[in-house]
């Protein structure tokens, strides 16, 4: 059998999401509580940090919780902010830098479950904006994280010049027809981002990623992620 042949089955009962459609994919899938446990028993460098816990005054607006992303569906239910420990303590080193300037960090989403790929991929299956669930996402090895910065006074977002999930050409990094502003805010939060270790797609100013990719994909729900 070829390893594109692997199929992983997703169930209803996962809670995370309403696909039940097979989802082709190349990579080791993590599926149960007990396996992940064991993954990071393996490898306790590799364990997941709830972001709220790990960074004072981060603001959290999961997007996928409501109809009010590109998929106009719920996709999640009761998440949490997660990310891999070596993620998790960079971004709490970008947000102590935009507290100096008296703003902060506002995450969309995080750790992803893979069967929640799946679900975009059937929705969208376009490779710019949405992850080709063949090889998991960074979001699935809880490597990634959507974000934007705050005003911390105000709790106001900053002007990126689109909101979230803009599949347009104005939401590219290299789109240059913005205010001076705009360009400035998205390069404060890109350079920031960069020296801490975390890497981009050209399509999506909002999207980081850890530049190591070497983790396991995930599809365990949020509430058995302790």
């Amino acid at each position: 059998m070829k390893p594109y042949a692997l199929i992983v089955l997703i169930a209803l009962a996962a809670g995370t999401t309403g696909f039940a459609q097979p989802c082709k994919t190349t990579a080791k899938v993590i599926s149960t509580k007990a396996a992940l446990a064991e993954s990071i028993r393996q490898n306790p460098s590799s364990g997941f940090v709830r972001l709220q816990q790990l960074i004072p005054g981060l603001a959290v607006d999961f997007r996928y919780a409501t109809t009010n992303n590109f998929t106009h569906k719920v996709l999640y239910h009761n998440p949490i902010a997660y990310l891999r420990q070596q993620p998790a303590a960079a971004l709490k080193l970008v947000q102590e830098e935009l507290s100096k300037k008296g703003l902060g960090l506002k995450v969309y989403d995080a750790y992803r479950p893979f069967s929640v790929t799946c679900t975009m991929w059937q929705l969208s299956p376009d490779r710019r904006y949405t992850a080709n669930p063949r090889r998991g996402s960074h979001h699935n090895r809880g490597l990634a994280v959507d974000i934007t910065i705050v005003n911390l006074q105000t709790g106001k977002e900053l002007d990126m010049g689109t909101g979230f999930d803009n599949f347009t050409d104005t939401a590219h990094h290299d789109f240059k027809q913005l205010p001076p502003q705009v360009i400035a805010n998205r390069r404060l939060l890109k350079n920031l981002m960069w020296k801490r270790g975390f890497n981009f797609v050209p399509t999506e100013w909002w999207h980081y990623h850890w530049r190591n990719k070497n983790y396991d994909v995930v599809d365990v729900d949020f509430a058995n992620m302790e």
